[in-house]
């Protein structure tokens, strides 16, 4: 943290950064509120009409769909998902959420803003400057991608993970402005850092949508088995539905349309990604006169390109789906996360730009 000091533009910065977080949290209270508020309504919805659960549970799990047409309500989560936006289930909580995400997302941007005005150049060229732009981008992402699809049950991811990593940032990652180093005096560090941040968001959401698709797709496998058990016993559909995990998975996308949609973010999160990596080689060379050096920085990049290149490979061609697929895209998004934290802090090399002591 900065020492006390008269008012600065920095200071601004840092006070605008504090506020966004505490808001970010509050953003975070009323989207866990929502989930658990789901989670009544699917018991209510259960207890309400016990002799159509098998039907409503098919309908969440993707199967028992027919050709003919159903009014939205009754169409599932799955058609819930790609609402517009006037037509959306109105859920206060995940409405108060949504609400404090965007005021939060201001006050942030006012705080990476006027950061950038006090450096005098775009504020990424350390890790407090990159962290508080990539979150930045990570919640503008989000914001953008409720616009198509209805997401706010990822609101509790979003706000969460952007939370830590900005309150950590602020916490541990804090910097003075300081001049720029000779090799970042470039125009690339313009368009290389912020293609990297614009990816990461891409891949956070799609790694946050992959934790809710194993989720969903164990709860999937439980309802199928209880549904065997009962034509094989004759059971009532009362005793034979079983605890299939948070109750608010009910109300989500089947696992099937949560995995395709994370994979399309990933495919975009790999494109921006594949020109960062090309870019990076391109201001490699003019910095350092080559285009590739095994840095541990570009080693790295490059690790995380390869993984995500398998995962959108493998779910194409080979046809990994299901676990297998989420799994790669979690281990990408770690990756991404370990390069990040783990190799700018103990791993020295030509990147040395994280601005730590």
């Amino acid at each position: 943290m900065p020492d006390a000091s008269p008012l600065t533009l920095d200071s601004v910065s840092v006070l605008l950064v504090w506020t966004a977080i505490a808001v970010y949290a509050l953003a975070f209270i009323a989207y866990a509120v929502d989930l658990a508020r789901r989670g009544a309504m699917a018991v209510d919805t259960k207890n309400a009409a016990t002799s159509s659960v098998r039907e409503r549970e098919l309908v969440a799990a993707g199967a028992g769909r027919t050709g003919e047409a159903q009014p939205l309500r009754e169409q599932g989560p799955d058609a819930a998902l790609n609402a517009p936006i006037g037509r959306r289930q109105r859920l206060v909580w995940a409405r108060i959420g949504t609400s404090l995400t965007v005021l939060g997302f201001l006050f942030h941007l006012g705080a990476d803003i006027t950061r950038g005005i006090a450096a005098g150049r775009v504020p990424w060229s350390n890790m407090y400057e990159f962290a508080l732009t990539g979150t930045l981008l990570i919640v503008a992402v989000y914001l953008a991608v409720l616009l198509r699809y209805d997401l706010r049950f990822l609101g509790t991811f979003i706000t969460g993970l952007t939370v830590v990593l900005l309150g950590g940032t602020a916490i541990w990652f804090y910097t003075d402005i300081v001049p720029l180093m000779d090799p970042l005096k470039s125009v690339w560090l313009v368009i290389h850092v912020f293609v990297a941040s614009l990816a990461t968001a891409l891949f956070a959401l799609a790694f946050g949508l992959s934790v809710l698709q194993l989720m969903q797709g164990r709860r999937e496998r439980k309802v199928a088995a209880a549904e065997r058990a009962e034509r094989t016993t004759d059971a009532s559909a009362e005793a034979s539905v079983p605890r299939t995990g948070p109750r608010f998975l009910r109300t989500l996308p089947s696992a099937d349309t949560l995995e395709s949609l994370a994979y399309r973010f990933a495919i975009l999160g790999f494109i921006f990604w594949t020109f960062t990596l090309i870019a990076g080689s391109i201001w490699a060379n003019d910095a350092w006169g080559r285009y590739w050096g095994f840095d541990t920085k570009e080693v790295w990049t490059f690790v995380i390109w390869v993984l995500y290149a398998g995962y959108i490979h493998a779910r194409a061609t080979r046809g990994w789906r299901g676990a297998r697929s989420a799994w790669l895209s979690i281990i990408g998004f770690t990756a991404v996360i370990f390069n990040f934290t783990i190799v700018n802090m103990f791993f020295k090399g030509l990147h040395a730009y994280s601005g730590l002591s």
